[in-house]
């Protein structure tokens, strides 16, 4: 459905990594760096689009990472969603200094600092244009920030999951190892599946395919590509059925 503008779609969720947030530091979250992310999701909303986003932790905590390293798998997730909730709360800051309006949505009860997640609710944020940030993944160890997105984007109808990265599209190996390395303009999911292509985690994939929602990874490090994407253009690589 296109928007004023020249936007191709009405509502979209982006899913951002938290290493997206760390900028040229090793830990946490560059001011610089979010403040252009957050004026590139109001000129997403200046051309009439209902911006909802999923933040990752791994900027602060990576759940599985301390798993490995010994710490109860639970435990360690549980405290990647709240480092979730952090990157969330840094990124309604960064919108509203700007003049936007924005709401933390958390999967787990934190009321003094964000709302609990009420799909109703998030969709009369969004229909008050107002950028819904989710935060705390699915609220359940075990499940990566990857399926929260895909969950959170069926669960309030957006037309396409766009998933920010810091390369332009999937690959059929890593290239930032393999120079010659191929991108993929398009895709399937099922060939995503079968490649084992890693763009996210396999119930991820499955969500979106079985729900029909197509999926486009960009590189979120070139400035202006996330409004370019929003209008319509072929950028990255677009997985669909």
């Amino acid at each position: 459905m296109a928007q004023k503008n020249g936007a191709r779609f009405k509502r979209i969720l982006v899913k951002l990594s938290g290493e997206a947030l760390l900028g040229s530091g090793d830990y946490g979250v560059d001011p610089v760096v979010i403040k252009r992310i957050a004026a590139e999701i109001m000129e997403i909303q200046a051309m009439g689009v209902q911006v909802a986003a999923v933040i990752g932790g791994g900027n602060i905590f990576r759940g599985a990472g301390l798993a490995r390293a010994g710490m109860d798998r639970v435990t360690a997730d549980q405290m990647g969603m709240l480092a979730t909730v952090m990157n969330a709360l840094a990124m309604q800051d960064a919108l509203e200094s700007m003049g936007a309006y924005a709401r933390v949505m958390s999967a787990i009860r934190i009321n003094e600092v964000c709302e609990d997640y009420i799909r109703r609710r998030a969709v009369r944020h969004l229909e008050k244009e107002r950028v819904v940030i989710f935060a705390a993944g699915t609220g359940n160890p075990f499940f990566t920030t990857d399926t929260a997105a895909a969950l959170r984007a069926i669960e309030i109808d957006a037309e396409i999951l766009l998933k920010a990265t810091k390369v332009d599209g999937i690959y059929d190996s890593d290239p930032m190892k393999n120079p010659a390395a191929k991108r993929y303009p398009r895709l399937t999911f099922d060939q995503v599946l079968s490649d084992r292509l890693n763009v996210m985690d396999a119930t991820a994939i499955v969500m979106c395919r079985d729900n029909g929602l197509p999926l486009q990874v960009f590189n979120l490090n070139s400035a202006g590509e996330l409004p370019r994407v929003v209008r319509g253009e072929q950028l990255g690589t677009i997985v669909t059925n």
